[in-house]
This record gives C-alpha cells, sequence and structure tokens, in this order.
C-alpha cells in the first residue's frame, strides 16, 4: 500500500514568504496550482503534480519540472487551480494539507478560494493556509491554534452557522456559542496564551490569524 502523505499546495497569486518553508509537514507531497509552480521552484521545492489550465504557468518552470506529473485542464474549466489542486489532494487520501500562497492577485479568487477551502468535500483533511503573513485554518470539530499573546484572530462561520463554539486560551472566550455567517462578531479577538483550543458542534469555523509569524 502507498505510503500517504500530508500534501502541500503552492498556489498562484503573490508567493508565499520564504519562512513559511521551515513549518512544512516533512516528507510531503507537493502540488503546483498552475503558476504556484514558479513560486515553488523559487522557493526551491521539488514539485510532484502540477494542476490548472497552465495559462499563467511560465515556460521556464514548465521545462525545470519536467520530471512532476500533469493534471491539465480546459481554460473552460467550472473550477479555480486552487480548487483542482485541493481536489487531487483530497484524493491521495490524505489527512492533512498546507496551502502556500495565492492571496493576491484578483479580489473574486481570493473570496472563491475562501469559500472552496470550507467545503464538506474536504473536511476530511486539516487544512491550513498561509497566506502572506496570514494563517488561515478550517475547523470543522477541534483545533489548535498557535500565536504569541496580544496576537489578534478572527473567528468566522463559513456557509451557515457556526454552533456549539468554544475556545480556550482567548481573551473573549466562547462558550457554546453561535457565530453566524453574516456577522462579525468573532473579528479581533486576542490570545492571552502561546496555544489556543477551538472546537464545535456543527458547521464550519474559520480561524484567520491576520499577521502570524511565518
Amino acid at each position: 500500500m502507498a505510503e500517504v502523505r500530508p500534501v502541500v499546495i503552492v498556489a498562484g497569486g503573490s508567493p508565499p514568504p520564504a519562512g513559511a518553508l521551515e513549518d512544512l509537514p516533512v516528507p510531503a507531497l507537493v502540488i503546483a496550482a498552475d503558476s504556484g509552480l514558479d513560486h515553488a521552484i523559487h522557493l526551491g521545492m521539488s514539485v510532484d503534480l502540477i494542476v490548472g489550465d497552465l495559462d499563467s504557468v511560465s515556460t521556464a518552470g514548465l521545462e525545470t519540472a519536467a520530471n512532476a506529473r500533469i493534471e491539465r485542464h480546459s481554460p473552460d474549466k467550472d473550477a479555480t487551480d486552487l480548487e483542482l489542486a485541493l481536489q487531487a489532494a483530497i484524493a491521495t487520501g490524505t489527512d492533512r494539507i498546507v496551502i502556500l500562497g495565492g492571496h493576491g492577485g484578483r479580489l473574486d479568487h481570493l473570496f472563491g478560494n475562501m469559500a472552496v477551502i470550507a467545503s464538506p468535500r474536504f473536511a476530511t483533511a486539516d487544512i491550513e493556509w498561509v497566506a502572506g503573513a496570514a494563517r488561515i485554518h478550517v475547523i470543522h470539530d477541534q483545533a489548535e491554534l498557535h500565536g504569541t499573546p496580544g496576537e489578534l484572530v478572527t473567528l468566522l462561520g463559513v456557509g451557515g452557522p457556526a454552533t456549539g463554539v468554544w475556545s480556550h486560551g482567548l481573551k473573549w472566550e466562547l462558550h457554546g456559542e453561535e457565530l453566524q455567517w453574516h456577522e462579525s462578531r468573532g473579528v479581533s479577538n486576542e490570545f492571552i496564551r502561546p496555544v489556543v483550543s477551538l472546537g464545535l458542534e456543527s458547521g464550519v469555523l474559520l480561524s484567520i490569524q491576520p499577521a502570524a509569524e511565518a
């Protein structure tokens, strides 16, 4: 039986910070979402799979990664390159996915990808998104966040209410409460401990650390 590894997806848009490499799981399967290949090469990463319509990746990048598998999609596809990369990652059976980059460029792509990572289709994996200085976690049941006292963290319900939300280690603790997707109640909470525990009974929660250290 083939080993199931964590997956690192390198997305397009603005390049990920070099410091993001320090916390990546090793060994990992590396998937480049279209022009994310160029970012991966710049960071010295070896790419296993390239996914997308390949409309923005450089020719030099494709030549450099000539040994990588390519999953090419039509330009008329119904999903972003990041969504296609997530589908490919989940198909490996992995239970951990780290996304690098993908936070710059078009605002509609950013919002679309924020919605995609919270999809129940990907709930079998722990998903973390390193988007520039920010770190985003998708929480379906329980999670631990690492930060520094005073660091900001925002909690958002996605696609509907997140119910039974609880926390330990935040300035404004939550005790089995509800965060609606159309309200800003969870914006700008703060770490009071280096490790924060979070959980919920139903729904999906996004935790966003807007200025986390990579």
